[in-house]
């Protein structure tokens, strides 16, 4: 296999499984001048200050079968700065997509979690995990995409560690008592999956 055929397949493998860290994590020895650019600019997320509290909304959503599994005991900072998150203190009803500007699938799938974020509001919050990533490309995706809902930062990729997994896209669906219920490692999610996942893990049934 030649070096312009063996570089074609790269995204599609990428595409069809998931995104390991290998395929693109960077690891930032020193601010650049496109790192500092990025550094400069508004961040395209929102803060994280309520990440605390429920959704406006937010009467606890039961789901079936047992009391599910307590977050990671794990502090990450939030993209827009301020105080970090412990993510035990997260309260749902919540959807946390775990994604990285390099991996096609994230990228892929992204817009339909702001969308699912837009219609969804008072109902449950999404919140993104930017996993092995640089400020860079995650502020890029930001941008091109649209994203508008909370990020917080992971570049050591802990939560993918802690959640047993290699591999992302990750969306893990939270309750209103903070209880993990369902980790979907699937692949790209659009917006009928995302809806159905949502009634079936949480109890909530999201506007179309």
């Amino acid at each position: 296999m030649n070096r312009r055929l063996a570089a074609l397949l790269v995204p599609v493998l990428l595409a069809v499984g998931g995104c390991t860290a290998g395929n693109g994590t960077e690891e930032e020895s020193g601010p650049t001048g496109r790192q500092e650019a990025a550094a400069n600019r508004p961040s395209p997320f929102q803060d994280c200050s309520a990440l605390g509290t429920p959704p406006a909304s937010g009467a606890p959503a039961s789901a079936s079968g047992g009391a599910g599994q307590a977050l990671p005991d794990l502090t990450l900072d939030c993209f827009t700065g301020g105080a970090p998150v412990a993510l035990r203190e997260l309260r749902g009803p919540a959807v946390v997509n775990v994604w990285a500007s390099w991996c096609p699938p994230c990228r892929d799938e992204l817009p339909a979690f702001q969308r699912l974020s837009d219609r969804a509001a008072g109902q449950l919050r999404v919140i993104g995990v930017n996993s092995g990533d640089s400020r860079e490309g995650a502020q890029a995706i930001g941008e091109d995409f649209g994203i508008r809902f909370p990020v917080l930062v992971d570049r050591g990729e802990r939560l993918k560690q802690e959640l047993r997994r290699k591999a992302i896209p990750l969306t893990v669906f939270v309750d209103g008592q903070g209880n993990v219920r369902h980790v979907d490692s699937s692949g790209t999610l659009d917006d009928a999956r995302l809806a159905e996942l949502v009634r079936q893990h949480l109890g909530l049934t999201v506007p179309a």
